[in-house]
């Protein structure tokens, strides 16, 4: 149903159609109340007319809208006008990442930032029990400031039939069965579907982890993981071959492989289980700090472990710098611009790595009665116990990033350390 710039849906009046999509026509409309633009999403007719199925998806939104985070765009409200059933939704400006991909291979630099917001979107939402089940490019918007917003969560689930991830019918997202005569918008979907959903059985968050690798692989050859000519050529593929490994540009790093093969096993069983996983694989990627070199010895590479005295002695030192910079039991590091100076860990070769950190604006540290902090063992990280909106939580902190990430559910975290290998 098209509705013509100036038609009002309730308070909201339409400005402009954005587009179309399996999930219903989506168009710019102005929020008078809130001064403000909203995206509203017109339900297709197929689903609006069947009271069962919309009672399903008034219930599934009404879950989704409990989402609050920054990576998700956010559902307003639920809009029914004379007969038109439409979601209120997060207008986002700025490019669909299949438009961004379109241009070519993504460096791994620009790559990086983006498959880390994906991921931190889809680890908010399992960790609220819901799975996406539609994750692609057009699916994902990228603003011109970066910022990554992943749209239609849980909308696949929502407007399925009731019963649908037990049945055939479950490979069928709305965008296939909506308009099913647009064959690049078939293509485009049964390309990124996890096995176990193309063989209609029931999918669970590995399937969002599947697509998520099939979404990076495509993010850094420029070419689609599993491809065909129609839909059933798409699916064979996906059901029975693997992707081109030889097609990932020479400099991607091991663990990149890695990761991407972990995501893209076909039998869930094997699949990675937590895209959280993925996530922090993603930050190890960043790049390594220097370490002051002599130049009459050359470089020599990051990877060397610190020996077991030498962690020792990071630890002691940075732990003793971290307590002076306290200063007699205060946690408070003021307003921001207080640093933890971490001494230097001896390394094998007789070279230093110096610690840095700034705390943001309305952190601080807490637990200065106990080890407040750990040192990895190759001496490239740094977990430690702080203070943010009102909880004590776990950052982690890599040598080569300007800021600490914060390790979601690690709420009343104290004393961290690392295991030998490093986790």
């Amino acid at each position: 149903m098209t509705l013509a710039a100036g038609t009002r849906l309730g308070p909201y009046q339409i400005v402009a159609a954005l587009g179309v999509g399996g999930m219903g026509e989506v168009f710019r409309a102005r929020d008078p109340r809130l001064n403000r633009d909203v995206a509203i999403k017109v339900l297709p007719q197929l689903f609006a007319s069947d009271p069962d199925r919309l009672a399903r998806f008034t219930r599934e939104a009404q879950t989704l809208a409990a989402l609050n985070h920054p990576n998700i765009a956010h559902i307003h409200g639920f809009e029914e006008t004379d007969g038109i059933r439409a979601l209120v939704m997060e207008l986002v400006e700025g490019d669909d990442l299949s438009d961004v991909m379109a241009r070519g291979p993504m460096p791994l630099a620009d790559a990086l930032p983006i498959a880390r917001q994906i991921a931190d979107a889809l680890d908010a939402a399992h960790e609220q029990g819901i799975v996406h089940r539609d994750l692609k490019p057009a699916n994902v918007k990228v603003r011109h400031d970066g910022t990554v917003k992943v749209l239609d969560f849980g909308l696949a689930k929502a407007l399925a039939p009731e019963g649908a991830a037990a049945s055939s019918d479950a490979m069928r997202s709305p965008t296939l069965t909506a308009r099913s005569t647009q064959l690049g918008m078939i293509i485009g979907t049964a390309a990124y579907m996890a096995p176990e959903q193309a063989k209609g059985k029931a999918v669970d968050k590995r399937a969002d982890i599947w697509a998520f690798g099939v979404v990076l692989y495509e993010m850094l050859t420029g070419a689609r993981a599993f491809d065909g000519e129609d839909t059933s050529e798409v699916l064979a593929t996906v059901l029975k071959t693997e992707p081109n490994w030889q097609a990932l540009p020479a400099d991607t790093p091991a663990s990149i492989r890695r990761l991407l093969r972990r995501c893209l096993e076909k039998d869930p069983r094997k699949r990675l289980s937590a895209i959280g996983d993925a996530r922090l694989e993603l930050e190890e990627i960043e790049p390594a700090a220097t370490v002051p070199v002599s130049p009459a010895r050359g470089p020599r590479p990051l990877t060397r472990v610190l020996t077991v005295a030498g962690i020792i002695l990071a630890t002691i030192v940075a732990t003793v710098a971290f307590m002076m910079q306290l200063g007699a039991g205060s946690s408070k590091l003021g307003a921001g611009t207080s640093k933890l100076e971490a001494g230097t860990a001896k390394l094998e070769a007789g070279t230093s790595v110096r610690l840095s950190i700034a705390l943001p604006d309305g952190d601080e540290v807490t637990d200065t009665n106990l080890l407040p902090l750990a040192i990895s063992p190759d001496g490239t990280r740094v977990a430690y116990v702080g203070w943010r909106d009102g909880a004590r939580r776990l950052f982690l902190r890599n040598l080569g990033d300007m800021a600490p990430v914060l390790l979601a559910g690690t709420d009343g975290a104290r004393s961290p350390f690392f295991s030998p290998d490093g986790q």
